[in-house]
């Protein structure tokens, strides 16, 4: 019951600070980065959860590849990656009244899966937010798992990664869903887990993707383990 109450308190000031955050966003459109980092950091502390961060960063990465469980995916991200990402999306976010602007401020990337040109026009625009320095990022499963096991990965990251010539790094993010299940209305205080696996070129190696699959599969078995085990 109290981890119900938690998360309807939890997202009626999601709701709040994310409107607040496009409205800032549209009026300082040079620091659309800055903004989005601020209340992702803020959030931290309003749902009180820590992010622990494995491996390390690579620079020469121009995409991520993260599992999806979790609003709290985006954040966790959002709140200490380096560099200005670039989100992928879906355009039935971009839809949502009010809301997808939350896409639109800060020059996200939406794609309509019914749109066969949609494809053509997000390699164009991952181009020029890489040449404005920023990485992309993507979730290959398409949409939230359940958090024990990664979804079959959709096939246009793969196709950005290969057309663009992209060094690939995957990212795994654990115990997300648990610290904000937004489907089921449950919220707790805990830790995120954000590891960082080892740098991918697609060109190395054909079965790069199906590989990177099993690679992060495994890591999020390793994390949910060692979370398991606390």
């Amino acid at each position: 019951m109290l981890a119900t109450i938690k998360s309807l308190m939890i997202m009626a000031q999601f709701i709040i600070t994310v409107l607040i955050t496009i409205v800032l966003m549209y009026i300082f459109k040079n620091h659309t980065y800055a903004i989005r980092q601020g209340w992702a950091k803020l959030q931290t502390f309003l749902i009180n959860f820590k992010i622990i961060q494995k491996g390390k960063i690579d620079k020469r990465a121009k995409i991520i590849l993260v599992n999806h469980q979790s609003l709290l995916d985006i954040t966790s991200l959002e709140a200490i990656y380096p560099k200005d990402l670039c989100w992928v999306a879906k355009k039935e976010i971009r839809d949502i009244p009010l809301f997808g602007h939350i896409l639109e401020a800060p020059k996200m990337i939406v794609i309509d899966r019914k749109d066969r040109r949609s494809l053509v026009k997000m390699f164009k625009q991952a181009k020029e937010r890489i040449d404005e320095g920023r990485v992309i990022a993507i979730f290959p499963e398409g949409t939230r798992g359940r958090g024990k096991k990664l979804l079959k990965f959709q096939s246009g990251a793969k196709f950005l990664a290969q057309k663009l010539d992209l060094f690939v790094q995957p990212v795994v993010v654990a115990n997300s869903q648990y610290i904000l299940d937004s489907q089921h209305f449950k919220a707790h205080s805990g830790e995120i887990i954000v590891k960082y696996l080892d740098l991918v070129d697609p060109k190395s190696d054909e079965n790069w993707y199906e590989n990177t699959r099993e690679k992060m599969q495994n890591t999020l078995d390793e994390l949910n383990h060692e979370i398991s085990n606390k």
